[in-house]
């Protein structure tokens, strides 16, 4: 397995949790992008001074884990109208500072979950804080970045085009580094193709059928955050 680990390279890119599995446990910072929406979502809740507690279950046992943390627990269904907050990045978009929430979600929080068993500075990064993450992420030398991904539906790993780019979009901003192939390759393609292209993407396409249009909208909205999204022991909060 050891040609696949990209250990020359201070900057390396692998997909989903098979990359917490066998590349984590060499890295000093791993970045876990998670677009469409678990990443932006805590983006949008860290920017107006919640936290958000990634938890990878949507049963009664995130309800559970959300009381023992005095937090709230995001509805499991990202179409519920009434109050309270889901994996809708629009939901969030009025929390109220000092908010602490749950948020359940099978990949970006999921493979959260799983990393923070390693030694390493945990981020999650998305298109709207790029720049804010490469700042937070340079004093670090053995950089992971993790495009999440989605599922199909027999569970497999649906690599997801949003991911990848906005993880090129971060390897780009890291400048002065060696960067691994795989890196190099999701930088290309941020770097070829435009945010209007990217909007036509299956994800954003799926989002748009099922009514949820603004929030690709926000999803796609490109370094108008100055903070980073960093795990502090469970949670996801603000730096600078």
């Amino acid at each position: 397995m050891t040609d696949f680990l990209q250990a020359d390279f201070d900057v390396r890119l692998e997909w989903g949790a098979q990359a917490v599995e066998h590349l984590a446990a060499k890295a000093d910072c791993i970045v876990i992008i998670d677009v469409m929406s678990f990443s932006t979502c805590v983006s949008v809740a860290n920017e107006r001074g919640g936290v958000i507690f990634p938890y990878p279950w949507k049963d009664a046992s995130a309800q559970q884990y959300a009381a023992e943390r005095n937090a709230q627990c995001a509805q499991f269904d990202r179409r519920f109208q009434g109050p309270g907050f889901t994996l809708s990045p629009c939901s969030l978009q009025e929390m109220a500072t000092g908010t602490r929430l749950v948020l359940p979600s099978p990949n970006g929080s999921a493979l959260t979950f799983k990393a923070k068993i390693h030694n390493a500075a945990i981020f999650t990064a998305c298109l709207r804080n790029l720049n804010a993450t490469a700042r937070a992420c340079e004093k670090y030398q053995r950089i992971l970045v993790i495009p999440a991904g989605e599922k199909w539906p027999d569970n497999s790993l649906r690599p997801a085009l949003e991911d990848l780019v906005a993880a090129g979009g971060l390897i780009s901003r890291l400048q002065n580094r060696r960067w691994s192939a795989e890196a190099r390759a999701a930088k290309a393609v941020y770097q070829n193709l435009t945010l209007q292209e990217l909007a036509d993407c299956g994800s954003a396409r799926e989002l748009i059928r099922r009514g949820f249009s603004a929030d690709v909208t926000l999803c796609l909205q490109e370094d108008v955050s100055d903070f980073a999204c960093q795990l502090q022991g469970e949670f996801f909060t603000a730096v600078s």
